[in-house]
């Protein structure tokens, strides 16, 4: 058994993440600061007595310290994320992302602990080589929109990782994971499929930004999880960076009329334009498609999960949260109207 730190471990991959670690026997402690994590995500773990969820910020070094201490391996996968969420706070993106990464990264290095780093395929930027491989040439936009600002700190995270890697010998892996998504994901800060299956549900347009012929390729969280878990049990893993997810690759208007269909809903599809969806001159790349090559060579790891499996699953898990949430609401205004009525003295 290992002592495993997750920091995100509230977060929709992070929790997902504790789970099959303490599936797998680990102790697990992990950090989040709830600003896009949930507490929901890990109720079902607060009784492992293997688990413990620390409520605090990666840039609290003193907090991070023992906690890095502590564990044999530390998976970092902490950091602002969603295309909405990084426009409206430009400064809280950079400072947790770069900042926060080089806290975890110097305590990583201070106590010499097998280090994996969760990076993103939106570091690749603007590139129009396909499928990415890890060597590929990165292009982003023009420091003036903002939109490329995680972009780029997640790869000052992957430089910074990789300098510890070469100058002071910290154990460091980089995984670039290309839209992972499943249920516990919301679509709260511009989240794609959770966005296009609550709007089916609740029978409201299926907004499409730009002209949805940009394509992605979707991967299922639990095969994200699985190849984590492989890439930290290969010693030849270190100082690589390595491309995860799924090369099945479909454009963004199928993928809104797939979630129609497979929920049986009488949704619309509405087409907006970027710069209504996010703000004026917003920039978004035509493809993304990842090379997995590296990857399954090392590990053996293949996708096994359809991308039509998982958006059955993200609209059936979805749509029990709606039930559940509905049931809730109406067992509360109940209660409410049996309150016995208070009589004056």
């Amino acid at each position: 058994m290992k002592k495993v730190f997750v920091t995100g471990g509230a977060g929709f991959i992070g929790s997902h993440l504790c789970e099959a670690l303490l599936s797998e026997g680990h102790s697990v402690s992990a950090i989040d600061d709830l600003s896009t994590g949930r507490l929901q995500n890990v109720a079902h773990l607060q009784s492992n007595c293997r688990f413990h969820l620390e409520i605090g910020s990666i840039l609290d070094l003193r907090l991070l310290d023992a906690m890095v201490r502590s564990a044999d391996v530390v998976f970092h996968l902490a950091a602002s994320v969603g295309v909405q969420r990084i426009i409206e706070l430009p400064v809280d993106t950079i400072e947790t992302n770069v900042l926060g990464s080089h806290n975890v990264l110097t305590l990583a290095a201070r106590y010499s602990k097998l280090c994996l780093l969760a990076s993103t395929s939106e570091v690749y930027g603007k590139s129009n080589k396909y499928p990415f491989t890890e060597e590929d040439d990165v292009v982003y936009g023009p420091t003036t929109k903002n939109r490329w600002s995680y972009a780029c700190s997640k790869a000052i995270d992957e430089f910074l990782a990789l300098a510890y890697y070469q100058e002071k010998s910290l154990p460091v892996i980089i995984a670039r994971l290309f839209n992972t998504t499943g249920p516990r994901q919301t679509g709260r800060y511009g989240m794609v499929l959770p966005r296009f299956v609550d709007q089916a549900l609740r029978g409201e347009p299926i907004t499409v930004f730009g002209d949805g012929t940009q394509s992605r390729c979707f991967a299922d969280v639990r095969d994200v999880v699985r190849a984590l878990l492989l890439l930290v049990e290969q010693p030849t893993a270190v100082g690589q960076v390595f491309n995860i997810g799924n090369p099945e690759e479909i454009s963004i208007l199928e993928l809104a009329r797939l979630v129609r269909g497979l929920s049986h809903s009488d949704s619309t599809i509405q087409l907006i334009p970027y710069d209504e969806a996010y703000q004026p001159g917003f920039e978004d790349m035509q493809r993304r498609v990842p090379c997995l090559r590296k990857l399954s060579h090392l590990t053996g790891f293949e996708p096994k999960i359809s991308l039509r499996e998982l958006v059955s699953s993200v609209i059936e898990s979805r749509r029990r949260e709606l039930t559940e949430s509905e049931e809730l609401s109406l067992t509360d205004g109940l209660r409410s109207q049996a309150q016995p009525v208070g009589v004056a003295e």
